[in-house]
């Protein structure tokens, strides 16, 4: 029964795929060579560059073909990385190394279909014939095969015995075509070692990151409920101390207790500047009511709109505060504008952070004008890239500026 489940499975998943091995064939066909001749004018790059990007979609449906009916489970490819702008997207289709696999599979799967259509009707449907034949002569039917009248018992069980002959040989024939074609999903239609090594990687770093994120955290905790606790409470004790002495005490005393007294005030100041620099606790509301709160004590007016439907990775919320944050302080000492805006929107997995002033422009990754602590406009894009983040400034001279990050919403 189950021998006879995985034959019939085979014969539907041959000839399901017979159409779509037609129709991938043809599109295939006109990707490559419409697309490629007119690229000799450079008006077929977007439509060779659109024809691989769609061949993944093709490449999907095949997957969910064969692990429908075959069984057969593999992996879908790392997904594309879109680069920005009408260029950026022709170069992310002609450089995407998954599309032209598909493309290589929709060539290849028509001919190993029709080699197997023509397995299933040679050596599975023509045989059923034949061992059927016993019962059609039993019903004194004859059955012509060449020149020939098989009208004896002995002609008709020897033609049912070719039929089961032929059902064995097409069977394993099948077999082993479909065993090539899993062989060529797998190859062309599933992630490469190098993508799976990717992965591991990506995930690792992700581990990392959050890891990190954690870890900040808890320290900013400690010393805010700890440290931080315990020197302002040192501090009023200081100040008890310094109102507590009498007129008469010692003026050194007198003078000790007022300098440790504001040494404390001091260093709780540090300590407080410090803490928000390892991780701002607004972030623990979210990241819309912590933009809210550095915006509103900017020194610049700023306009903030913020459309985010599932709330990031800390890790990620960390960047985003922190670079908002060092863009308007930037903003506020080098571009000489009367306003600016925060805008942070999530799309598809992404989270786009743009910020943009009125300012007089000119900045760029090497520029004084607009260069930030730690690093400057480079800075801000390395901190970006930890999390294969991106970043792109438009500013040009007169203004205004806008720069854009790009940011996995999910690490």
């Amino acid at each position: 029964m189950t021998s006879l489940r995985q034959l019939r499975n085979q014969v539907g998943y041959v000839l399901a795929s017979l159409p779509l091995a037609v129709v991938g064939f043809a599109y295939a066909l006109l990707t490559v060579v419409v697309g490629g001749t007119l690229a000799l004018t450079l008006l077929g790059l977007p439509l060779l560059s659109s024809g691989v990007l769609g061949a993944r979609g093709w490449g999907w449906l095949h997957r969910v073909l064969a692990r429908a009916t075959l069984g057969l489970r593999v992996a879908g490819p790392r997904p594309v990385r879109r680069r920005p702008g009408p260029v950026g997207y022709v170069r992310s289709g002609l450089g995407d190394a998954t599309g032209w696999r598909a493309l290589a599979y929709l060539i290849v799967k028509l001919p190993v279909t029709v080699v197997a259509t023509a397995v299933i009707a040679a050596f599975l449907c023509y045989p059923l014939f034949l061992l059927s034949h016993p019962l059609w002569w039993s019903h004194r039917v004859a059955l012509q095969l060449g020149d020939f009248f098989f009208d004896t018992w002995p002609k008709s069980f020897l033609l049912a015995a070719i039929g089961a002959g032929m059902l064995l040989v097409g069977r394993g024939l099948l077999s082993l075509i479909l065993l090539l074609d899993g062989l060529l999903i797998r190859g062309l239609l599933g992630p490469t070692s190098l993508d799976e090594r990717v992965d591991d990687l990506e995930e690792a770093r992700a581990l990392a990151v959050d890891d990190a994120a954690a870890l900040l955290r808890r320290i900013e905790r400690d010393l805010h409920d700890g440290t931080q606790a315990q020197l302002v409470a040192l501090a009023m004790k200081l100040g008890l101390a310094k109102e507590k002495l009498s007129v008469d005490a010692a003026p050194e005393a007198r003078a000790l207790v007022e300098t440790a007294h504001r040494d404390v005030k001091i260093a709780i100041t540090d300590l407080r500047d410090l803490t928000r620099g390892i991780h701002p606790p607004m972030l623990d509301n979210g990241l819309e009511a912590a933009l809210g709160t550095l915006v509103a004590r900017g020194a610049v007016p700023v306009q903030l709109r913020v459309e985010v439907r599932d709330r990031p990775s800390p890790a990620v919320e960390t960047i985003v505060y922190y670079c908002v944050a060092e863009l308007l302080t930037n903003v506020a000492k080098h571009a000489t504008a009367r306003g600016a805006t925060v805008e942070v929107r999530q799309h598809d997995g992404l989270l786009r952070v743009q910020v943009g002033d009125d300012g007089g422009g000119g900045a760029t990754l090497g520029s004084t004008a607009h260069a930030l602590p730690g690093g400057g406009l480079a800075g801000l894009r390395d901190r970006a890239r930890t999390v294969d983040g991106t970043m792109r400034i438009d500013s040009p001279p007169g203004g205004p500026t806008l720069v854009t990050l790009e940011l996995p919403a999910r690490i």
